[in-house]
C-alpha cells in the first residue's frame, strides 16, 4: 500500500493508472496535476484524483509513488520541474512508447537521483484521449516493458515490477535500445502506415466516395490513424533512426509484392502472401516466441 500517487499528466493513460490503482487497493490518495486546469479539476470529479495540485512539484510532495503520464517531448521538462523534490525512497515512472528518449531526458533531469526512475510502457492504449476516457481495466492482462539502466535502483525496479504485477499486468523487462527498435516494428510504423493510407486516399479527386465504400477491413486497418496526432508527432520524432530504418524494411517488402504484380509472377505472388497469412494466423498478442 502507498501513502500518495503523485500523477502528473490526468489523461487517458495517467487516469486510469490512478484508477487501477485505487481499484487494487494500492494507494490511499492520489494528487494530482495536469497542463490544463480544467483537466485536473475533471479528474478530481470523475474521482480519478483526489486533490487538485497547481503544479507538477506539488503534485509529488509527500509522495511515495510518482506517474509521469505526459507526451514524450515533454518528459524532460517535467523531471526537472520535480527534481527538487525526489528522493531515493520516491519511485517514479512513465509511461512513453519510446524509451532510449526518454531515459536521456531523465539522466539530465534528475541527475543524482535518476535510480529513483524506473522507465514503463504499458502496451495499451486506445485511439481516444483525455480523463473521460480513463477505465480501471485498461492495464489489465496487458504487457508493460520496463527498460531499467545499471543506475537504476534494485529496490525501486522491484517496487515497479510489484505495482504492475498487483494491476494484472505481464512484466517483461529489455534495454532502452533495444525496446525502441521493436517498437519501431509493430507499433510505430503501423500507425505511420495507418495515417499514410487516409492521407493517400484523401488526397484524391474521390477519396470522398471512396471512403463512402469502405467496409470492416478499412476500418480495422485504419482504426489507429484516428489516434492523437500531437502525441504521435513526438513518438514519431524520438524514434525517427529505428522507425525510418523499418519504413525501408517495408517498402522493400511492398516492392517485391508490386513487383510480383506487374510481372503477373503468380507464383511468387501467392508465395509471398502465404507466408504473411500463415505468420498472422499462428501469432497471438504477447505470447513468447519458442
Amino acid at each position: 500500500m502507498f501513502e500518495q500517487l503523485g500523477l502528473i499528466g490526468c489523461g487517458l493513460m495517467g487516469g486510469s493508472f490512478a484508477l487501477a490503482m485505487k481499484k487494487a487497493g494500492l494507494v490511499k490518495r492520489v494528487v494530482g496535476y495536469s497542463k490544463s486546469p480544467s483537466t485536473t479539476d475533471r479528474a478530481r470529479q470523475l474521482g480519478v484524483i483526489d486533490v487538485e495540485a497547481p503544479s507538477a512539484l506539488l503534485a509529488v510532495a509527500g509522495a511515495d509513488v510518482v506517474l509521469v503520464a505526459v507526451p514524450v517531448a515533454a518528459t524532460e521538462a517535467t523531471l526537472k520541474a520535480i527534481k527538487h523534490l525526489v528522493t531515493p525512497q520516491m519511485l517514479i515512472m512513465d509511461v512513453g512508447s519510446t524509451k532510449a528518449d526518454v531515459v536521456q531526458a531523465a539522466q539530465r533531469a534528475l541527475r543524482d537521483q535518476v535510480g529513483s526512475f524506473v522507465p514503463a510502457h504499458p502496451i495499451t492504449g486506445r485511439e481516444v484521449s483525455g480523463v473521460e476516457h480513463a477505465e480501471a481495466d485498461l492495464y489489465s492482462g496487458r504487457q508493460v516493458i520496463l527498460t531499467p539502466t545499471e543506475r537504476t535502483l534494485t529496490v525501486q525496479l522491484q517496487r515497479a515490477e510489484t505495482i504492475w504485477n498487483a494491476l494484472g499486468c505481464r512484466v517483461s523487462s529489455m534495454s532502452p535500445e533495444s525496446h525502441d527498435a521493436a517498437f519501431a516494428a509493430v507499433s510505430h510504423l503501423p500507425h505511420v502506415l495507418a495515417f499514410a493510407m487516409m492521407n493517400s486516399i484523401t488526397g484524391q479527386s474521390h477519396g470522398d466516395e471512396f471512403l463512402s465504400l469502405a467496409g470492416p477491413g478499412f476500418r480495422d486497418f485504419t482504426r489507429i490513424a484516428a489516434s492523437d496526432p500531437k502525441m504521435w508527432r513526438d513518438i514519431l520524432l524520438s524514434n525517427r533512426e529505428e522507425l525510418i530504418a523499418q519504413s525501408k524494411l517495408f517498402r522493400q517488402a511492398l516492392a517485391n509484392i508490386e513487383q510480383a504484380m506487374e510481372k503477373s509472377q503468380a507464383q511468387s505472388l501467392e508465395d509471398m502472401l502465404t507466408l504473411a497469412s500463415e505468420t498472422r494466423a499462428h501469432w497471438r498478442m504477447g505470447a513468447k516466441r519458442k
